[in-house]
């Protein structure tokens, strides 16, 4: 489908070069310091005294892009690996609240030295190791999580057989006593290992929490390059989720971040009989996969090279180029018929000024299919934060007729690292 001739919302940005670009210095002091402090995406568990001396060292050796992944990925590992130790010796002493923030303060480390996406070796040993300090720590909070297995009972065309993911349900959660459920799909780089940081006031709610990547990222096993591989991984996992004797069947809700977005706002048309309500929240569906708007993306929010990060995601390695030709006519949720379908009650949000995937996206989404709900943050980029997350969760709470407080429940997600 041709689109010629579009103007984007954000136009007059397209082809300028955000600061942050410059080095890994810039990035740090521009865009990332700050959330490091705050112990906010991208650092959720994270501590800034664990950040700042592996910071020191890559600016010192000057990285910047194109980062060499491998030695960018290096430097974190020291002190993640102090971290592991630290919190071995914790829990073996029987201090579980100890062992359990420096299990997370290492996810953290192994986190950022895998972002954007695991695509060099270093990077995938990251992941790996990640994933062992999170299942630790998060195994041993007061609302533990377990990884759980789910068969792709519909894999094909190349899918992988099992999905993982991490699940808190809560202890009061019996056959006689069914208990919401909410699931979350991770974004672009942010994994189940981080998005998990949200299980904390579903469970205080008395929710349990699904928390799930998506194809191409992480470990789920749906094709990256099959634009219908979704579909078939959700399948299965709704027949896991059918057969879980704790969950209210008629109150699960999907909240999808960022490109997790993208999957959430398919799944609501793909699946609406399974869901009470979906929250599309940063996502994309149409003009993200524009080869003009992939031409500028990697210079301008993302911290990294967005283009080339979307292009892995989506089974094309580095041929950037064959994705720029191929992504919109294999991936748009418009060119499929998917938006004209008819949806559960839907939620889509994101910032005006977005520059990782374009407002006119979901402006798209209003013009198309069952009627939605739409609420665009002004003078705020992707995600529309921070308001949007007040509107997400007053939205979820009234939908599932929960008495939820936001401010308390937005209080559990800043990491406050106390050893």
């Amino acid at each position: 489908m041709a689109n010629q001739g579009h103007t984007y919302h954000i136009q007059g940005q397209l082809g300028q070069i955000a600061a942050h670009h410059e080095s890994f210095k810039a990035l740090w002091e521009t865009k990332w310091k700050r959330p490091c402090e705050m112990g906010i995406y991208p650092f959720m568990f994270g501590a800034a005294v664990d950040f700042q001396p592996v910071v020191d060292t890559i600016i010192a050796k000057g990285l910047k892009r194109p980062y060499n992944w491998d030695e960018y990925a290096q430097c974190f590992f020291p002190k993640a690996e102090e971290l592991v130790a630290r919190a071995k010796t914790a829990e073996d002493e029987g201090h579980r609240e100890k062992a359990s923030e420096l299990y997370l303060r290492a996810s953290a480390l192994y986190r950022i030295a895998r972002f954007p996406a695991p695509r060099s070796e270093k990077q995938r040993y990251a992941w790996q190791k990640g994933k062992e300090a999170a299942i630790k720590g998060l195994g041993l909070q007061s609302h533990p999580m377990q990884e759980v297995r789910i068969p792709h009972t519909h894999a094909s065309n190349g899918d992988g057989q099992v999905l993982l993911g991490y699940y808190h349900l809560p202890a009061p959660a019996s056959s006689s006593h069914k208990v919401p459920l909410i699931i979350i799909f991770c974004g672009l780089d942010g994994y189940r290992t981080e998005l998990s940081v949200w299980k904390n006031g579903w469970a205080e709610l008395g929710c349990a929490t699904l928390v799930l990547e998506i194809p191409g990222t992480g470990d789920n096993p749906g094709a990256p390059s099959d634009p219908a591989s979704p579909d078939r991984v959700w399948s299965s996992m709704f027949d896991w989720v059918v057969r879980q004797d704790g969950i209210d069947q008629g109150r699960v809700v999907n909240w999808g971040f960022s490109t997790g977005g993208y999957y959430s706002l398919r799944m609501a048309h793909t699946h609406a009989d399974k869901l009470k309500g979906v929250v599309a929240h940063g996502g994309g569906a149409h003009h993200m996969f524009d080869p003009e708007w992939l031409d500028a993306v990697d210079d301008l929010e993302y911290p990294f090279d967005l283009a080339h990060t979307l292009c892995y995601k989506y089974g094309y390695g580095d041929d950037l180029e064959r994705f720029k030709r191929e992504a919109r006519d294999k991936f748009s949720l418009l060119n499929a018929g998917i938006l004209d379908k008819p949806c559960t009650r839907l939620l889509l949000i994101n910032g005006m000024e977005d520059e990782i995937f374009p407002i006119d996206d979901y402006e798209l989404c209003l013009l198309h299919g069952s009627p939605k709900e739409a609420r665009f943050v002004a003078d705020r980029k992707h995600m529309g934060e921070p308001e949007s997350m007040s509107i997400i969760l007053a939205w979820i709470f009234k939908l599932l007729d929960l008495p939820g407080d936001v401010g308390k429940f937005l209080s559990t997600i800043p990491s406050r690292p106390k050893y």
